[in-house]
């Protein structure tokens, strides 16, 4: 048996990572990382999610993906349901606001990434680095530096899964900060496993994006998870848990 660490992250991203045709209405970049004690997702995340879905769908073997929610695609269209999907959003906020995670976001601001680094440039990748160093720093302030912890990325096709990859590789070999090579380790699943946590950084990605674009609008979800970011000793979120370009 190896020295596994005592966490598990999970990954995911809103907005796409392109630079050639920006969407005007959503022109950031969000990857955000959960970091769950492994005992807390056991006994916690992945039976208030499994009873959710037993509760509104009759099984489990429905994928919570956040856009589809949101625009009530089957099999989300019982939410069309004015009633029915006030309820399930609630029970949905719950979960996301009782689950034990601290949240790591790296978010790009891709007109000015493309000015600065080209329509060929990969807000992804330096998303990522910025986020894995903090993921480690936070874990290594747990006694978690050297314990295998792996990091899991959802699949998205197998051109970019093995560029993904490459880049997490690089990082941990190029990176200055002793013991982050030895202690993070990728792990790439198809959706279809239907990961508890991979679906609960879905549903926090968006909500980040969305308020740094407008943080004068109401944003419940965002008020939610503002209470689980990373923070320095202070209480300072940003450069901690919540990494802006620029």
């Amino acid at each position: 048996m190896g020295d596994f660490g005592e966490y598990i992250v999970y990954v995911d991203e809103s907005g796409d990572h392109g630079l050639r045709n920006i969407n005007p209405d959503y022109p950031v970049f969000v990857l955000a990382f959960c970091i769950i004690h492994k005992k807390d997702y056991l006994t916690q995340v992945v039976p208030k999610v499994q009873e959710l879905k037993f509760r509104y769908f009759g099984h489990d073997m429905i994928v919570l993906h956040e856009a589809e929610i949101r625009k009530a695609r089957k099999p989300f269209d019982i939410l069309l349901n004015s009633n029915v999907r006030h309820h399930f959003m609630n029970d949905l906020s719950a979960i996301i606001e009782s689950s034990p995670f601290t949240l790591v976001a790296s978010c790009i601001m891709k007109e000015v990434f493309s000015q600065r680094h080209g329509v060929d440039g990969n807000p992804y990748h330096v998303a990522m680095e910025f986020g894995l160093e903090r993921v480690f720093m936070e874990l290594q302030s747990r006694g978690q530096r050297g314990q295998l912890t792996h990091v899991v990325f959802e699949q998205r096709g197998l051109q970019e899964d093995q560029a993904l990859e490459l880049e997490f590789r690089r990082i941990k070999d190029r990176s200055r900060m002793e013991g982050l090579e030895d202690t993070l380790d990728i792990v790439m699943a198809s959706k279809k496993v239907n990961s508890a946590g991979l679906q609960l950084a879905d549903m926090v990605a968006r909500p980040i994006g969305r308020h740094l674009l407008n943080p004068d609008q109401p944003n419940r979800a965002f008020e939610i998870l503002e209470a689980k970011f990373r923070r320095s000793p202070t209480g300072q979120v940003r450069g901690w848990g919540l990494k802006v370009y620029p």
